[in-house]
């Protein structure tokens, strides 16, 4: 029998250690047996008595040992790195942490957008420079078009925070038959379409076949001179090289990166020496609240396990 209710796998998310993880389950789940596998001889242990692990990842010979294993928490949105195969024919359910993050990256979007709109970084840079002197705005969001590229739920999120700003919004995704959140939906097909009457591109995309180098020179030149582009999807998506030639031309008004090609970016790369491009090191998916949010749906699926007696029609389930 299995001593261990739920093992939390020593993968820290965003720098946030995972002690906090076991922290907060234990203390939402009372009646369970939470631990953390601290440890090389814990991480083997808990294992193999755990019915639930929640963790980064987990290899195809961990699953083999995992000999009460049901649930396996991820604490990623991602999950092509798991051998899912394994995972299913063991008959282990396998959640993700999809919509952990839109909140924090819709709020890491919107202040950039503002930042371009207000030049807050002008303002900033006369404050270093104790310089009292006025300076004008770009613009106003009301009345522009924001397309978000990737309709999941930091797409969604994105669109709802920008509700208030009085802009219209396209949505880019493979489906567009189904109702969504902005105001028009296209296909990546007809991206093309809605780049001309585009203010703000804000990418959003998970990185496929379909998506590595979607916006390149063509989808670049096709945007308004004014126009902004604004990555928090992975730096594949843009064709660096083409983003750089567009920027010395002017032919865009700036681009907001969370994210870039390449990853880590090298110290001395062009791209940091754009005063119209604000860089970021890959931290727009990082909250405070990154922990709780995966409680949220982990306690949700334990409630619903306990009341139904199986693993299925867990909250964000892809096995």
């Amino acid at each position: 029998m299995s001593t261990i209710d739920v093992a939390v796998l020593d993968h820290d998310a965003h720098g946030i250690p995972a002690a906090d993880y076991a922290e907060i389950l234990d203390r939402r789940l009372p009646d369970r047996e939470v631990r953390l596998a601290a440890t090389p001889d814990d991480h083997r242990r808990y294992l193999r008595e755990a019915t639930v692990v929640a963790g980064k990842y987990i290899d195809a010979e961990e699953v083999a040992a995992a000999e009460n294993l049901r649930l396996f928490a991820c604490n990623a949105a991602g999950v092509d790195h798991l051998p899912l195969d394994a995972l299913a024919d063991r008959g282990v359910a396998v959640t993700n942490a999809s919509g952990v993050h839109g909140p924090n990256v819709a709020e890491h979007v919107l202040g950039w957008v503002l930042t371009f709109a207000r030049r807050l970084d002008e303002g900033r840079r006369r404050q270093r420079r104790r310089e009292w002197r006025r300076f004008q705005s770009f613009t106003e969001l009301a009345g522009s078009t924001v397309t978000v590229v990737g309709l999941g739920s930091i797409g969604e999120t994105v669109v709802e925070r920008f509700e208030g700003f009085d802009v219209d919004t396209v949505g880019v995704r493979h489906t567009v038959e189904d109702e969504g959140p902005t105001d028009d939906v296209v296909g990546y097909d007809d991206l093309a379409d809605v780049l001309p009457g585009t203010d703000v591109l804000v990418l959003a995309c998970p990185l496929t076949e379909t998506t590595e180098g979607l916006i390149g020179e063509p989808e670049l030149d096709a945007l308004p001179t004014d126009a902004i582009v604004v990555n928090v999807a992975r730096g594949g998506v843009i064709d660096t090289p083409a983003l750089m030639d567009a920027l010395r031309a002017n032919a865009l008004h700036g681009a907001a990166l969370d994210v870039t090609d390449p990853e880590p970016l090298p110290s001395d790369h062009d791209l940091w020496g754009f005063e119209n491009v604000f860089l970021t090191p890959h931290v727009a998916g990082h909250t405070p609240k990154y922990w709780e949010r995966c409680a949220d749906v982990l306690v949700e699926n334990l409630e619903r396990v306990a009341e139904t007696g199986e693993y299925k029609g867990l909250r964000n389930q892809v096995v």
